[in-house]
């Protein structure tokens, strides 16, 4: 999957894996300022690149722990969002964080 490719199945994924989990997961708000930092302009292309690999495998139904399993599910997922954000931290600025608490909010 090429670069265009990931950012298609991202803009095409997100929002409905979103309302999937719900508010079941604690880095939800996390996940949704990476998807505003993936979006701006102004962020470099190596952290999107980060940010868009991170998505992809959040996204994806093929996971190393099934995101069914209750309490494990998204333990892989929260790995691999954890050591993106470590990666972009950089990039991140409050305005991701603003408008991710404004999308929880709605």
């Amino acid at each position: 999957m090429d670069e265009n490719q990931k950012l298609q199945f991202i803009k095409s994924n997100f929002w409905k894996k979103i309302k999937e989990t719900g508010k079941k997961i604690p880095f939800l708000k996390d996940v949704i300022a990476m998807y505003y930092c993936l979006m701006d302009e102004t962020t470099s292309l190596t952290a999107k690149t980060s940010i868009a690999l991170a998505l992809v495998y959040f996204i994806s139904p093929i996971d190393a722990i099934p995101d069914v399993i209750l309490g494990l599910g998204f333990t892989d997922d929260a790995g691999v969002i954890a050591t993106t954000l470590l990666i972009i931290k950089s990039q991140l600025k409050p305005e991701h964080y603003t408008k991710a608490n404004e999308s929880l909010s709605n």
